[in-house]
């Protein structure tokens, strides 16, 4: 099973993972990430991958 973790205290709200997965990441209105899955569905891991790829101060990551 994949599942993401988030460094909350990294996370600066840019929001590159939103823009790229909007299936998996989403920001609130204040800007805190919140994912829509804790446990990635397999179809989308491709997905979750992409989106942690692009944090710019790597606060995603993935875990199988």
């Amino acid at each position: 099973m994949t599942r993401i973790e988030v460094d909350r205290d990294r996370c600066e709200g840019h929001g590159l993972c939103e823009q790229t997965a909007p299936e998996i990441y989403q920001l609130d209105h204040e800007g805190e990430l919140d994912l829509l899955f804790e446990d990635v569905p397999a179809q989308l891991r491709g997905k979750a991958e992409a989106g942690a790829r692009v944090c710019p101060v790597a606060a995603l990551r993935i875990q199988s």
